[in-house]
């Protein structure tokens, strides 16, 4: 197959996934996969599944990517934070739809990989950051858009309290051995509304930093 039929395969798979949004669509389309994707798994690349990356971590499949996007609703002057920067893949496609990205991640390995993925595309809206993720970035905050790409017993508190009044943030919920919810929190001048979306599988959100 050659790389225009798998791109086309690519897109195919997010329409059949409820994928509408045409600003996500666009930059599911310019961002290749296959950078993100290192070793034996890179011709796997454009399939719509999830594969593993170093720190016992995965690159999330496309689909899921396209869709926890897609509910974010990204605005052209958004300031977003993602937690869980892993193969850098999701913060390269926000990078497309937000003014600015902060990116952080528990493994420094991973962030100076993304990183220096990040320079070679030459995305320079996104900044990646090694920390505990779990706490969010409070010297950054309020941000527009917040989201989280590992399973939370509940919406982290700290990242709540660092969402801005109108903002909103994807985050998936539930036990990490079971499937999650993901969860669309709306922050209003009267606190939070939850929306529940689908179901999605994730690495659970832990806090502290990683050993790699």
């Amino acid at each position: 197959m050659s790389n225009a039929e798998r791109k086309m395969q690519f897109m195919f798979a997010l329409r059949s996934a409820g994928v509408t949004d045409s600003r996500v669509m666009h930059a599911m389309e310019k961002i290749d996969r296959g950078p993100f994707v290192r070793g034996i798994f890179a011709e796997r690349a454009y399939e719509d599944t999830p594969l593993p990356i170093t720190c016992g971590q995965t690159i999330s499949q496309p689909s899921v990517v396209a869709r926890m996007t897609q509910a974010l609703n990204v605005q052209p002057r958004d300031k977003v934070l993602e937690v869980g920067t892993g193969s850098g893949y999701q913060a390269a496609i926000l990078s497309q739809l937000a003014r600015r990205i902060y990116t952080v991640d528990r493994f420094k390995s991973l962030v100076n990989e993304a990183q220096a993925l990040f320079q070679r595309l030459d995305l320079h809206n996104i900044t990646a950051i090694h920390g505990d993720g779990s706490y969010g970035l409070p010297d950054q905050a309020p941000f527009d858009r917040i989201l989280v790409t590992a399973a939370a017993e509940d919406p982290p508190g700290p990242l709540l309290a660092q969402l801005r009044e109108g903002g909103i943030m994807v985050v998936p919920v539930g036990q990490s051995d079971t499937v999650q919810s993901l969860i669309k929190v709306t922050r209003t001048p009267s606190g939070y509304e939850y929306e529940e979306l689908n179901s999605v599988r994730f690495v659970p959100l832990l806090e502290g930093l990683g050993k790699e």
